[in-house]
């Protein structure tokens, strides 16, 4: 039974950035503190792992060139960096609540506890095809895989910044708030580094939906995520004809232009989806069904799109950092932000 997921409703969570100096954590955090104020919650940055100098931050986008000065916190005194990009945050959103935690141990294990109070944890990404920065496999997979919440990672280019307000509003735009724009790395229409501006967060929400395992966490959490931006929302299902769905522990789509059959076996994308239409009864719906590679046609879907929606199985293991490959191929191919979100 569908049912309003958490961010409509009044919550004592907080939106979690995990931050470490480099460019694409602090892109993570401008993303967050803009979701912090969609959902009217507490923004929290968790400092993790060691500050960095230029020269060791790779570019994030592949191909690029080496990462300016200005492109990162350099090296710091410990628990400099979150403070530093906590008052960056206010100055831009006033009014947003912005705590920062320094994150003890591993940060892996760090980023978990913290992740256990939060509505949404926000990790950065280097560029496409690049295994790097809180998307190396030592930090970020493992918490992907094991995170209570959704996790949603950001390229360094996808940042949406200043953050909008509840009613739409945008507070600390150029020229109105010091240092909201030139001061923040990533601010409206800043280079970043590696060339290029950072794309606004504008754009439909793309969900990949498997009709075999339709969760009710996953669809809610891509119609809330809609109806908060007030986009339209893409739901696309594909499956491999001759193929098995078993194993993938995340939302198994593929879209390509036009609808198309969904998987022989399994109920109608429009019957599925009915339900939810009539609750979020503002937020235009797209369906697509059709065959091909999950992954890469998911992916090919996202592009303009200011949010991309897998899931991923919940697995009880304490080890490993299994998220299934479809999640695992978009993280790595996808520009857009993308949300993994656990569901059962």
């Amino acid at each position: 039974m569908p049912s309003p997921s958490s961010p409509s409703s009044p919550s004592s969570r907080s939106v979690v950035a995990g931050v470490d100096g480099s460019a694409e954590s602090l892109a993570a955090a401008e993303w967050a503190a803009a979701e912090a104020r969609r959902r009217a919650l507490p923004l929290r940055i968790v400092h993790i792992g060691q500050d960095r100098a230029p020269s060791l931050v790779r570019p994030p986008m592949t191909g690029a060139a080496p990462a300016s000065a200005g492109a990162v916190l350099t090296r710091r005194r410990p628990g400099r960096v979150p403070r530093e990009v906590a008052e960056r945050l206010r100055r831009a959103a006033p009014g947003l609540d912005v705590a920062v935690e320094q994150g003890p141990g591993r940060p892996a294990r760090a980023l978990l506890r913290s992740a256990r109070d939060a509505e949404v944890l926000v990790l950065g990404s280097r560029g496409l095809g690049a295994v790097g920065g809180l998307l190396a496999g030592s930090v970020s997979l493992p918490v992907i895989a094991h995170a209570p919440c959704p996790v949603v990672v950001v390229r360094a280019r996808a940042a949406a910044w200043p953050p909008p307000g509840p009613a739409g509003d945008v507070p600390g735009a150029a020229g109105d708030v010091p240092g909201a724009a030139g001061d923040v790395p990533g601010a409206a229409g800043d280079a970043v580094p590696g060339g290029g501006e950072v794309v606004p967060g504008g754009g439909e929400v793309v969900l990949g939906l498997d009709l075999a395992r339709p969760s009710d966490a996953l669809v809610g959490y891509a119609f809330d995520a809609a109806a908060s931006r007030g986009a339209a929302l893409r739901v696309v299902h594909g499956w491999s004809a001759g193929a098995g769905h078993g194993g993938s522990g995340s939302a198994s789509a593929a879209p390509g232009p036009g609808g198309g059959p969904s998987r022989p076996g399994t109920p109608p994308l429009t019957g599925v989806l009915r339900p939810w239409r009539d609750m979020y009864a503002e937020v235009p719906v797209a369906e697509q069904c059709v065959v091909g590679s999950p992954g890469e046609h998911l992916a090919e879907a996202a592009r303009g799109a200011s949010l991309l929606v897998v899931g991923r199985r919940v697995r009880h293991a304490a080890l490993g950092a299994h998220i299934g490959p479809v999640a695992h191929a978009v993280l790595r191919h996808c520009a857009a932000p993308v949300a993994v979100v656990p569901h059962a």
